[in-house]
């Protein structure tokens, strides 16, 4: 209908120029067409006769258009456009020859579509006008001769790296325009800019053709599943994962976590509306120290399509060391013992104590080194940073010089340890911590003033956010775990701390009678570490109000300690963006190394020892990055499938600073189970940032008529005539037409 009433096709007036072709200049037009106006308005305004109102202004506006319409005629209107010279200019036609492409969808898999489009026509149509190269893509671009030597069965789809194969290869040729031919299940996250730029410099357009149905009629597929990177041992912890259905709403699954085949965590799960996104937490036991491969899955439903995207692995390093926390504490206390007790009863962490028993006296406990801060709390960054926690209990601020309270802002700052402030008579705002520096430390806005500290019974209470941490879990059921916090024994003490900082997280508040709310357990992130108030200083009650078998309170400890420290990294950190590597060789590892006051160390020899999975090893030197002092790269294949461990060790001048350990998997096969519907979006972003036009299978036929219109190549400019459209002559038609209707309706023909 487009090219019936306009002549020609859409892309014609897409990419052409408008021109006027006759030799009068274009004021001219408009003066005839302003003076047309006036002599028509004169005229209609004396001969009005019967007409009132409105309708000789309707007259008018309808008499000015036809003229105007006349006018911009005889200025002979055109376009002018560029076209591609036949025979002298290369097409280059990529086929996708991905498995995804390999789907069924009615009688035909996508691939036998795309065959099916190029064998009926669109080839020989293009062959009659241009040269045509026809390439298959996966991982990489081939040259083909048929389509008959497609397969649909390349492991990945990597649309961007196919396009610069294809574009490199023809940089000595006339490439006038490219047709792709795909579902669009790209596995290399896009088409990244530098690709779109390249195109756009060479003004080709990308022509795309789209194959498979937009979304699946029944599927479910995760499509992600965040855990953290290492843990300690026996730590909990948590997956979150994100999948989405079609088919299934309302329905029910289960959602497991397994280790080595072992099932570590369910969760039945009730599917939202199609298409949505939806996230659920897993909870489950690190284990023994060690590197972990995880599997997430959902298991499959009846009339599932593919059932290839109900799973995914995830690694987790459970790390062998025992982080230490240094608690500095101003006063003999039951709370004391308590934290010390839970810390001893925990294999993976290390807890050394100061305790002030008067004001000049220390006694200090859990040091292996018997001289180690025998002179008191540390005032060195290489003493206070061998730490990787800090709690600081029910001492004044001013119990620490300025230079140690500086140490302890850098110690979250710059060295990412975690800082625990507890509640008590000589803690917070009573111990005069809002007129220090530290209190830019707190997560809290403290009162300015004394007589914070309350010896009242009161209960807690979890919030939203406090139900979902895995510092206050204690069951894992969410609703049994808010339940057994209310149910829990009331603390007789808290400090009212004030309000929570922008950005800061209440975990849970303390309720006192007949007062409003407050704040109890907070969290922070602070610098490269995290800092936590805990105001108050009974919760040993927890455990002596108990029975005797309840570990309420040492689990409480123990995971608050280990939010403390299991994040604190060494001093040389290691990771990859990215630990599975799904049809991946390439990896990049990194690794940032400190000295002793956590320093950036920008002269250090820094080796990667690599075990790949049949025991190879293979050391790799690290190069520093030029943008940031004291972080290291290097880039490595990975030749076969399975998990690695590289160990990173930095040392300089016969020194060793550090080791760190990252692991990594790579996994083949596994790419183009995930995201098998057309992505519909890509394709055409693709072809409208180059100047192309997407097309479906069913309308690829007019492609043929239409790439010509090119500026890439070799080209000839032609003009096409505009005032001979059907278009003009109907609204000519409809603009005399409509003047006649009216006049005939008010009795003035």
């Amino acid at each position: 209908m487009f090219e019936f009433l306009f002549k020609y096709p859409g892309a014609v007036f897409q990419k052409g120029q408008f021109v006027l072709l006759a030799s009068w200049p274009v004021w001219i037009l408009a003066l005839g067409v302003v003076a047309a106006s006036g002599l028509l308005l004169w005229h209609v305004r004396r001969n009005r006769g019967s007409l009132t109102g409105a309708r000789p202004l309707v007259i008018w506006m309808l008499e000015t258009a036809m003229i105007a319409l006349l006018l911009f005629l005889l200025w002979h209107p055109a376009i002018s456009i560029a076209t591609l010279r036949p025979q002298q200019n290369v097409v280059a036609v990529l086929v996708d020859d991905s498995r995804s492409m390999a789907i069924q969808e009615g009688s035909q898999t996508r691939s036998a579509q795309a065959a099916a489009v190029l064998d009926r026509k669109l080839l020989a149509a293009l062959g009659q006008k241009f040269q045509v190269r026809l390439y298959r893509f996966g991982k990489e671009a081939e040259r083909i001769q048929k389509t008959s030597q497609l397969t649909a069965s390349e492991p990945a789809t990597r649309l961007g790296d196919s396009l610069q194969q294809v574009l490199a290869e023809s940089s000595t040729l006339p490439l006038g325009a490219v047709v792709l031919l795909s579902d669009g299940a790209d596995n290399s996250g896009g088409i990244d800019l530098d690709t779109i730029s390249q195109i756009r410099q060479r003004r080709i357009p990308v022509h795309t053709i789209g194959f498979g149905r937009e979304k699946a009629e029944k599927d479910i597929e995760i499509t992600d599943a965040v855990l953290p990177a290492h843990a300690l041992a026996d730590s909990r912890l948590s997956a979150l994962v994100t999948f989405r259905q079609y088919g299934y709403a309302g329905q029910k699954a289960l959602v497991s976590v397994r280790d080595a085949g072992k099932v570590v965590a369910t969760r039945e799960v009730q599917f939202k509306a199609d298409g949505a996104p939806q996230s659920e937490p897993l909870l489950f036991n690190a284990g023994l120290a060690g590197p972990k491969t995880l599997e997430i899955s959902i298991d499959p439903l009846p009339g599932e399509e593919n059932r290839n995207n109900n799973s995914l692995r995830r690694l987790v390093n459970v790390e062998t060391r025992k982080p230490r926390i240094l608690y500095i504490e101003g006063e003999p206390r039951w709370e004391f013992k308590f934290i010390r007790r839970a810390a001893e009863d925990d294999r993976s962490l290390q807890l050394a104590s100061m305790l002030r028993t008067t004001q000049n006296k220390i006694y200090r406990q859990g040091f292996s080194d018997t001289h180690e801060l025998e002179e008191g709390f540390p005032a060195k960054p290489e003493d206070l940073f061998a730490f990787d926690g800090l709690i600081v209990g029910s001492v004044e601020a001013n119990y620490f010089t300025q230079t140690q309270q500086d140490l302890i802002r850098e110690f979250a700052n710059r060295r990412g340890g975690g800082i625990l402030f507890l509640g008590g008579r000589f803690a917070l705002a009573e111990g005069g911590y809002s007129h220090s520096p530290l209190a830019e430390l707190l997560p809290v806005q403290i009162p300015q003033t004394k007589g914070t500290f309350h010896r009242d019974f009161s209960s807690q209470e979890l919030t939203a956010q406090g139900r979902a941490s895995l510092i206050c879990r204690l069951v894992e059921d969410p609703e049994r775990n808010a339940a057994r916090w209310t149910g829990m024994p009331q603390l007789a003490n808290y400090n009212d701390v004030g309000e929570a900082k922008p950005g800061a997280v209440v975990l849970m508040d303390v309720l006192p009678a007949g007062r409003h709310r407050m704040p109890l357990l907070v969290t922070e992130n602070y610098g490269r570490g995290r800092t936590a108030v805990f105001a108050t200083s009974g919760s040993w009650r927890w455990r002596m109000w108990q029975d005797h078998t309840d570990v309420t309170h040492a689990t409480f400890w123990q995971q608050l300690m280990r939010y403390l420290v299991s994040d604190s990294p060494g001093r040389v950190a290691a990771s990859t963006p990215r630990a599975v590597l799904p049809d991946e060789t390439k990896v990049t590892l990194r690794a940032e190394v400190r000295d002793k006051a956590f320093k950036p160390v920008p002269n250090a020899v820094v080796e990667a020892h690599i075990v790949a999975p049949d025991g190879a090893a293979t050391s790799v030197e690290m190069t520093p990055l030029p943008t940031e002092e004291g972080a290291y790269s290097a880039d490595w294949n990975a030749e076969k499938p399975g998990s690695y461990v590289a160990e990173i060790v930095a040392g300089r001048d016969k020194e060793e600073l550090g080791r760190d350990v990252a692991i990594f998997r790579r996994e083949d096969g596994v790419a183009e189970n995930f995201h098998t519907a057309q992505n519909r979006e890509l394709l055409k972003k693709l072809a409208d940032e180059t100047g192309g036009r997407y097309y479906s299978a069913s309308n690829a036929g007019k492609l043929a008529d239409e790439i010509s219109y090119s500026e890439a190549g070799i080209t000839t400019r032609e003009t096409k005539d505009l005032w001979d459209m059907p278009a003009v002559f109907l609204l000519a038609l409809l603009l005399r037409g409509s003047e006649w209707v009216l006049r005939r309706r008010w009795g003035v023909v």
